[in-house]
């Protein structure tokens, strides 16, 4: 459950300075214009006004980011928060047409390669296959799946110690 606290907002002000002409007269000196300046101090944004834009830049970001995540991408870590051997997750079920990104979640050398027997049939696993291994954290690359069936996925270093996975696709 989110919650909000409430915080003190420090709103940036401009002081500037307001112009005030006054003709000043001297005995010896011709008159002459006298320019006087006297302090503008004025809030740039109330504090209420502060709170707004900041509901707006909030409301903007979290509809980018639903839009984002219905654009048809979902996202399969390599590698438990805990270093565990898997993908996570292990199952995935998504639409023609969708993209799948896998993520090296920890910093094992990981890759994924497809079963060529449990692929629809047509589907090349060589256009699937990422053989190349992603060393470190955050390294990542995706496949768009069109074709409707089952694939079937494993990690090649650590298809022993179970690290496999597949994907639904309808």
């Amino acid at each position: 459950m989110a919650s909000l606290a409430a915080a003190a907002v420090s709103v940036p002000s401009f002081c500037g300075l307001k112009a005030d002409t006054k003709a000043a007269m001297s005995s010896k000196v011709a008159s002459t214009n006298v320019v006087r300046m006297a302090p503008v101090c004025r809030a740039s944004m109330t504090s209420s006004d502060a709170l707004k834009n900041v509901g707006k830049a909030l409301f903007a970001a979290s509809s980018s980011l639903l839009l984002a995540a219905s654009a048809g991408a979902a996202e399969i870590k390599m590698g438990g928060d805990d270093g565990a051997l898997i993908f996570l997750p292990s199952s995935l079920s998504i639409s023609a047409g969708e993209t799948v990104t896998w993520v090296n979640n920890k910093g094992f050398p990981h890759n994924v390669v497809f079963d060529e027997d449990e692929v629809p049939s047509g589907v090349k696993v060589d256009d699937l296959n990422h053989e190349d291994y992603l060393n470190g954290p955050g390294e990542s690359f995706s496949k768009t799946f069109k074709a409707p069936g089952t694939y079937s996925f494993y990690c090649e270093p650590h298809q022993g110690a179970g690290m496999k996975g597949s994907i639904t696709v309808s």
